[in-house]
């Protein structure tokens, strides 16, 4: 087996095979979720080739982005049933199959099948769920810092490639524009099946920084919808639950609810998507610095804090948004700040899961917690549209994500003494 061999290759330098797994991860993470955020970039031109309005194209997106968070529970199961590995390599498949018909799709309810069902589906296989089943399977140290860096990969790669996107949709059609991902994704799941294991011990390790071999889970027979929903009944009872998923749900809205639409917020104001889609790439490249940052600190500080101080940031810089004059300088202060903060909520998040939850159970609890996310994504993308159709402004729908990111900062203090003591995270553990 590759991975074996690699694996011990590796421990003689010195390098654990937990890092392996979040490079391989790293790469998927960020290319498949690319296939999220083209879209939005390509609202323009179809609506211009179909005769659709914006609105109509905002609901496959709001349809895309709420199952790509409500398959995530399931998905947490999937994967603690069958592995990463297999889970992986099927939602790869649903990757490429959902845009190559996307390309040949010339009415509305394709687009609701291709662009909405399959890719939301197929993308929430994996999500922030394979993030959270490595970080916890393979660390017990550095796993704040690997959810910062896989936390990352799903903002990043939903941002950086669309300046690419724009390009080829400008040039050749907006067709054009979603043939990269296919490749790169065939590329990704063979380097995955070729190396990937689904547990440490699999190739005779320990997870980096654990004093000895877990002991080895109970072999899993049972249904995966029952699995998840039975987590989600025993986590249900904890306000500790309800807090992240209030707080994450708010993420959601302040975050890929909006991106969707900046594109076509900054053509309102004259400006080009080859500009526009260059500070959401901006915002992808501060978002790697600022989610990766906040996994290190994550691992050292009270992650109540560091949520709070994050929401209340972000929550600043929405609302300070339509003042900005939407000047180039002002909308690239705005990308690095709203950028450095875009998804850093999801190292603390995790954490605080796997700290009330336990880890292995952590990836079907978070499963739920990130549906929600997704759930506040898809409204808002769904409501962001519907105010633009009707007032023909979207900042409205900005204005009022910056307020409910304030009310996260304060729904925050109800978890007063649930999660541990106010200590650093390093000696909780």
């Amino acid at each position: 087996m590759l991975a074996t061999s690699l694996a011990r290759a590796l421990a003689a330098r010195g390098i654990h095979y937990g890092w392996v797994m979040t490079a391989l991860a790293l790469g998927y993470g960020i290319c498949a979720s690319a296939t999220l955020g083209i879209p939005g970039v390509l609202l323009v031109p179809m609506a211009a080739e179909f005769g659709w309005s914006i609105g109509d194209l905002s609901g496959p997106l709001a349809l895309r982005m709420t199952l790509f968070g409500l398959v995530a529970p399931f998905a947490g199961a999937l994967m603690l049933r069958y592995g990463p590995r297999a889970v992986l390599v099927a939602s790869a498949v649903l990757l490429i199959a959902g845009l190559l018909h996307a390309m040949t799709m010339s009415t509305l309810w394709e687009l609701w099948l291709a662009l909405g069902t399959v890719l939301g589906i197929a993308s929430g296989m994996t999500s922030l769920v394979l993030a959270t089943t490595i970080a916890t399977r393979w660390f017990v140290a550095r796993r704040g810092l690997v959810l910062g860096i896989l936390s990352a990969a799903t903002a990043t790669g939903q941002l950086v490639f669309l300046p690419t996107a724009a390009w080829l949709a400008e040039h050749y059609g907006w067709r054009a524009a979603l043939l990269p991902s296919i490749g790169t994704i065939g590329l990704l799941v063979l380097a995955f099946m070729l190396f990937a294991c689904d547990r440490p011990a699999d190739v005779g390790l320990t997870p980096l920084g654990g004093a000895a071999e877990p002991p080895a889970p109970a072999a899993l027979t049972g249904n995966a919808v029952a699995m998840s929903v039975a987590a989600l009944a025993d986590a249900a009872r904890s306000r500790v639950f309800w807090v992240l998923a209030f707080t994450f749900f708010v993420c959601g809205v302040s975050s890929f609810g909006l991106t969707p639409h900046f594109v076509t917020l900054c053509g309102d104001f004259g400006i080009t998507p080859v500009t526009s889609t260059g500070l959401l790439a901006l915002i992808g490249i501060c978002d790697l610095i600022g989610t990766i940052g906040s996994g290190w600190l994550s691992d050292r500080y009270d992650n109540r804090w560091l949520l709070a101080w994050y929401y209340g940031l972000r929550g600043l810089s929405l609302l300070w948004l339509p003042y900005s004059g939407f000047s180039l300088v002002g909308l690239s202060a705005f990308a690095v700040f709203y950028g450095l903060d875009f998804i850093a909520t999801v190292p603390p998040t995790v954490r605080l899961t796997a700290q009330r939850f336990g880890a292995e159970r952590a990836p079907l609890v978070f499963g739920w917690i990130y549906a929600s996310h997704q759930v506040g994504a898809g409204i808002m993308a769904l409501a962001a549209g519907a105010t633009r159709d009707a007032l023909a402004s979207y900042l409205p729908a900005f204005l009022a994500a910056g307020a409910l990111c304030l009310v996260a900062t304060l729904s925050l203090l109800l978890l007063q003494g649930r999660v541990g003591s106010a200590v650093p995270a390093r000696q909780a553990l």
